[in-house]
């Protein structure tokens, strides 16, 4: 008697469809919706006793956006990604893109002005900030672009050819830098764009020869854009007052005694951002109890959101909101790789970057690491565009994990 054929044969994996969107990455994304709803609520006091507006201005507005924005992203996850994505990538890319360009022209009574620029579209009930939902469709625009032309051609080329493959892209990415920096005034925003441009360039497999000579054209054109505007000057030097201090204490005097400024004001905001975190502890001082938003740190519910939430709930509380943040970036770089079309992976790669850097340039810019660039913090900053774009991207994400294949025993 043959005893092999008693053997039972190992079970064999194959590779299938999962049809069905990552539940968890809406979960996910929709506790910290919540919890951008309370703290609307929690952190706005101060605006709302010094405007004079109804105690439940910002706590309706955001609650109102943030019901649409995860009804969105329901709705999105349950869609076939094969028109969908392309169809809102354009869309984002192409309206928003005009927006943007025609929005220096419009009249003082259909935009809103911060900084010496116009932001803002105001439309009846609300604003509209077309740079939330530009980089969206900037990031599809890449990814399209990336997977057609640059991803597959081999990466040992001469650097003019290489130089002229991309070629495009800095072109187009100069024409963003002229209408945001310029036009619009938002250092920030061409910041974060171009770190994501890089990122996913080093994705499409392109030399390091390349990346040295966009890294140092990109500091030239930092310092350039720095230089230009008058108040960003200020800033840096604001900014290099609170840290030079610790840099200069370990270089030679005669480099210190240069590069040392005196008699200038440190960054009260920042100043006052730290103390709010220091005043949360380990616990916080409670949901609404926090002292620090009364006045001594204002925006504290959009741009120093981070802050004021740790003020009220302390280290830990940060520690579980930022574990919730990572569990989102870790679920949208877990689509991405396990995903087999290239436009589909180096999107997703893209809006996961978007929100790592997003994140990382706020927090450390309230920490007093790098200069303040005014980005929203993603899910927890208060304003509808930051929300709604961000509700975007992860609905896109949902519908593309559901393409994601997956091990199947059998």
């Amino acid at each position: 008697m043959n005893s092999s054929k008693n053997k039972i044969k190992p079970k064999s994996a194959k590779l299938t469809i999962s049809n069905e969107p990552d539940y968890f990455l809406f979960i996910l994304a929709s506790i910290l919706i919540i919890i951008s709803i309370i703290f609307s609520y929690s952190l706005s006091v101060y605006t709302v006793e010094y405007y004079n507006y109804n105690q439940y201005h910002f706590f309706v507005r955001q609650g109102f956006v943030g019901i649409i924005s995860i009804l969105l992203m329901w709705t999105m996850s349950q869609s076939r990604p094969e028109i969908l994505v392309s169809w809102v990538g354009w869309s984002l890319f192409i309206v928003f893109f005009a927006l943007m360009a025609v929005m220096p022209f419009f009249p003082s009574s259909m935009v809103t002005a911060s900084g010496g620029a116009n932001r803002w579209i105001r439309l009846p009930g609300f604003s509209l900030s077309p740079v939330e939902f530009f980089k969206i469709g900037f990031i599809y625009f890449l990814a399209w672009s990336f997977h057609r032309k640059v991803i597959v051609q081999p990466k040992k080329m001469t650097l003019k050819d290489e130089f002229l493959l991309l070629a495009p892209y800095f072109l187009a990415f100069l024409l963003v830098v002229f209408i945001v920096a310029f036009l619009q005034k938002d250092l920030g925003q061409v910041v974060l764009l171009g770190l994501v441009l890089v990122a996913m360039m080093i994705f499409a497999n392109r030399s390091y020869k390349i990346f040295l000579i966009l890294g140092t054209v990109a500091v030239a054109g930092v310092v350039g854009l720095i230089i230009a505007a008058p108040h960003r000057i200020i800033r840096i030097q604001s900014w290099w007052s609170m840290v030079q201090d610790g840099v200069l204490s370990i270089m030679p005097d005669f480099v210190a005694n240069t590069l040392r400024i005196k008699d200038f004001p440190e960054p009260y905001q920042v100043g006052h951002s730290l103390n709010a975190i220091h005043n949360g502890g380990w616990f916080g001082q409670g949901i609404s109890e926090g002292n620090l938003k009364l006045g001594f740190l204002s925006e504290v519910h959009t741009d120093f959101v981070l802050a004021g939430i740790t003020e009220e709930i302390g280290l830990f509380g940060l520690i579980g909101i930022i574990t919730i943040l990572l569990l989102i970036i870790w679920r949208i770089f877990r689509i991405s790789r396990r995903i087999d079309n290239a436009l589909y992976h180096l999107f997703t790669l893209g809006i996961g970057l978007m929100i790592v850097l997003a994140f990382l340039i706020n927090s450390y810019g309230i920490s007093g690491m790098i200069p303040i660039k005014g980005i929203a913090v993603p899910f927890l900053s208060y304003g509808g565009s930051s929300l709604l774009s961000v509700a975007i991207a992860i609905g896109l994400v949902l519908s593309i994990s559901t393409e994601v294949k997956k091990d199947k025993k059998r």
